[in-house]
C-alpha cells in the first residue's frame, strides 16, 4: 500500500497538482487522497480508476512505475483492490507493468460487485477457482462453474454476482488495465 501512496504522489506531482487540484479533477476528497498518498487507507477500485483517468493512465501505473523482469506474487504480501462499495477485495497477482492486470477476488454469498452494470475499455477474462459465478454482460447472463472461464469484450457493460449460497473464488484478468 505504500507503494500506491509513493506512485500517486509522484503522479501528482509530475502533473503539478495540489491534493485539492486531484480532489477537484477526481471527485475524491483531498482528505482521503492524503489517507491513500501516506498509506493510511486502501482506496476502493473505482476510486483508482477516477484517478487513473486523471492521468490518462492504467489503474496499474498507479502501483509500480519501474516493475521487476520477473514477479513472485506471494500471499501476504500483495496489495489489494477494494471493488465498489467494498462489497468484493481484489488481490493484485501481477505487477504494474501498464500491459495486463491479473486479480483474485472472493465474493461472499448473496452479493455482486457493484450495483449497476459498467464498462471499461479492455478485454477481461474470468476464471472460476471455486464455487459458481454469475456474470452479466449487457442483458445476457451467464453461469460460470469452477474450472471454467469467461472472456468477454469490457466495453459492454457488465458485473460478477454471487447467487450461491456459498463464496465464489474466482481470478479477472484485464488486458490493458483499463483507467
Amino acid at each position: 500500500m505504500h507503494s500506491l501512496g509513493s506512485q500517486l504522489k509522484t503522479l501528482r506531482t509530475r502533473h503539478g497538482m495540489s491534493l485539492r487540484d486531484l480532489a477537484a479533477r477526481s471527485g475524491v476528497s483531498a482528505t482521503m487522497l492524503s489517507q491513500v498518498e501516506r498509506g493510511v487507507t486502501e482506496p476502493s477500485l473505482s476510486t483508482l480508476r477516477r484517478l487513473a483517468e486523471v492521468f490518462g493512465e492504467s489503474v496499474a501505473s498507479l502501483f509500480d512505475s519501474s516493475p521487476p523482469a520477473v514477479w513472485i506474487s506471494r500471499p501476504g504480501t500483495r496489495s489489494t483492490l477494494a471493488g465498489p462499495r467494498g462489497l468484493v477485495r481484489y488481490e493484485r497477482l501481477t505487477p504494474g507493468n501498464g500491459q495486463l492486470e491479473v486479480l483474485r477476488a472472493v465474493l461472499p454469498p448473496g452479493t455482486a460487485t457493484s450495483e449497476e452494470p459498467w464498462a471499461h475499455a479492455s478485454t477481461e477474462c474470468a476464471y472460476v477457482v471455486a464455487g459458481t459465478l454469475t456474470v452479466q454482460i449487457g442483458d445476457a447472463t451467464h453461469e460460470v462453474l469452477a474450472g471454467e472461464s469467461i472472456t468477454f469484450d469490457s466495453n459492454r457493460p457488465h458485473l460478477y454476482r454471487n447467487s450461491t449460497g456459498s463464496p465464489v473464488e474466482y481470478l479477472v484478468s484485464i488486458t490493458p488495465p483499463s483507467p
